[in-house]
């Protein structure tokens, strides 16, 4: 396939556009001619009229932004003032939430509740999600739940909405429809609902929301964890970047303690370990080997049907063999007493933990609710307790000085290579002090869009680096030879500027209106799109104007300093015969 797109690419470019060449760009007619000009002709005539009065109008400007080098640095402080400020106060994200078209509920019930007690919760779910409008189908699952884990009294419905098409409008997008189910499930007092999304990275935990765990630090009571637990819930609910904060951890399950009577299994001939291995048998299931069967292989699985292990009577019909060979009954060997306790306890990173799952509040991004969640902990947690993020808040949490250093090192890389290029240590200044202008025009977007500075606008901007620093370089990389060619700098900085506007506007134009599909893009990875989209074109267009103002002055100062701080390193000028 590879092969043939190949093929099929490299023969329109030897057939067909040599042909459209040959069609669109005729020779153009002079109206000295006398004949009757084709449209191309007059399309041409006066789009360069045109252009020549814009630049005869942008070397005006040109002029009196040299003679005022001060306004261009004025300018230039300004730019890198508003890049930090608007880097500052930009939310902060990892990858933006996507409609992927599919909602998930976790539904939790009292502990202790039933299979059957939690199925009239799931019904009563059900039935609010029958009338509303952007689900196209659901189904759902009593016993387990992706975010609760398996249990008598978890749940989960999995929702599929209509296709993108069919949902155009604000309220149709996966967040107002998360929020229209909270809002329609809120009256059931009786279970914690809470609707989620996949994460947008796969194999980062369960949820695209957050996920923290509070740990027990110093080895101290489950009921303790639980207690600390509940009050930096309590804490965090509060707080307005936060939409919701859970945990199905519970320490009310009804359970039994089951104590092995050693003494009585010895006088009996029966080993205390064999009463608990039949036990876990029985009631909990036991892997005993396996079986090839139709060219496959099973796992063969021993365990007592469900009506045989209802209830502690049935204590009495399990049998367990003593060291005669003879039978007796397990539950003369047990003590059975009724205790409440919590159904499992996770450990992260070899802490007791309880795991905490939530959103951030809509119009606030991850990174703000992460920035609450370690400022709750602060005030909340005491000592010997601590908490540790998980899936893709812990990416997150991790990310945030790498952004610095990345744009450190691109821009160090650029320096030392223009510097190679220029053979000058000023010079490539002129084209560094542009980006600025540039990245605050990035951020200057992102926050009138509503964006959250994350990896998508993070590229964009790499990317902006370079191109905004070639577009500079085509100004510089003039000027030098025309000062070489014996003008003065400001002679030298003017003619780059006229003679370099058609090609700066070109490139940075066919760029912005590239990316304007990007920039209003919907479906399936539109928040991404629009991120890369809508920072670049920012970027470019505010970068694109400003530079092409500033780089000349700029240019005219560090040429300045080049030669009278390294005159030694001038070439001899190329004289005119």
């Amino acid at each position: 396939t590879m092969a043939a797109a190949v093929a099929i690419s490299l023969l329109n470019a030897l057939t067909l556009s040599p042909a459209l060449c040959a069609l669109i760009m005729t020779p153009h007619q002079t109206a000295e001619d006398g004949g009757k000009l084709s449209f191309s002709s007059r399309f041409h005539i006066a789009f360069d009229t045109a252009f020549h009065r814009l630049v005869t109008k942008y070397k005006v400007g040109v002029v009196f932004m040299l003679k005022r080098k001060w306004l261009a640095g004025s300018l230039l402080v300004v730019a890198c003032a508003g890049f930090a400020l608007l880097m500052m106060t930009t939310k902060t994200g990892l990858v933006p939430n996507e409609d992927m078209g599919t909602v998930f509920i976790d539904v939790r019930t009292s502990p202790g509740n039933s299979v059957q007690e939690t199925r009239k919760v799931m019904e009563q779910v059900d039935s609010c999600l029958r009338t509303i409008p952007q689900v196209e189908l659901y189904s759902n699952t009593t016993g387990n739940s992706m975010l609760s884990g398996q249990g008598a009294c978890n749940g989960m419905f999995t929702i599929r909405l209509k296709d993108w098409s069919e949902r155009t409008d604000k309220e149709d997008a996966i967040d107002a429809v998360m929020a229209e189910i909270s809002r329609r499930t809120a009256f059931i007092s009786s279970a914690d609902i809470m609707p989620f999304t996949r994460p947008m990275i796969p194999g980062y935990g369960v949820n695209s929301g957050f996920e923290v765990y509070v740990q027990d630090q110093k080895g101290g009571t489950t009921e303790d964890l639980l207690k600390y637990t509940r009050l930096f819930l309590d804490e965090l609910n509060k707080r307005p970047e936060i939409g919701r904060a859970t945990t199905s951890f519970d320490t009310k399950f009804p359970q039994y303690l089951v104590e092995v009577d050693a003494a009585r299994c010895k006088r009996n001939g029966v080993s205390p370990a064999d009463v608990l291995s039949t036990l876990s048998g029985y009631i909990g299931g036991n892997y005993a080997s396996n079986m090839n069967r139709f060219s496959k292989l099973y796992r063969v699985m021993v365990q007592a049907p469900p009506q045989f292990r209802l209830d502690t009577e049935s204590l009495h019909s399990i049998f367990v063999r003593n060291d005669e060979g003879e039978m007796s009954p397990i539950s003369q060997y047990l003590k059975l007493t009724r205790v409440y306790g919590s159904e499992m306890l996770t450990r992260f990173n070899l802490f007791s933990a309880i795991q905490v799952n939530g959103a951030a509040a809509t119009g606030y991004s991850s990174g703000q609710a992460i920035k609450a969640i370690q400022e709750v902990a602060a005030q909340t947690l005491p000592t010997g307790y601590g908490f540790e993020f998980g899936g893709m808040s812990r990416e997150e949490s991790n990310t945030g000085n790498t952004t610095t250093l990345v744009f450190v090192i691109c821009v160090v890389f650029i320096y030392l290579i223009l510097c190679a290029l220029y053979e000058s240590l000023f010079v490539p200044m002129a084209v560094i002090l542009s980006v600025p202008f540039g990245l605050a025009g990035s951020f200057l977007f992102a926050k009138m869009f509503g964006l959250e500075n994350n990896i998508y606008l993070q590229t964009g901007l790499i990317m902006l680096i370079g191109l905004l620093s070639k577009t500079a370089i085509l100004l510089t990389e003039y000027a030098s030879e025309r000062r070489r060619h014996g003008m003065t700098i400001m002679q030298a900085a003017v003619s780059a500027a006229q003679v370099r506007l058609r090609p700066i506007l070109m490139t940075s134009l066919t760029m912005i209106f590239g990316m304007l599909p990007l920039m209003f893009s919907t479906g399936v990875g539109a928040n991404g799109n629009i991120s890369i989209g809508v920072g670049t074109v920012g970027g470019m267009l505010i970068g694109t104007i400003a530079l092409l103002f500033i780089v000349p002055p700029l240019f005219m100062v560090f040429q300045y300093l080049q030669e009278k701080l390294m005159p030694e390193r001038q070439l001899p000028k190329i004289e005119k015969k």
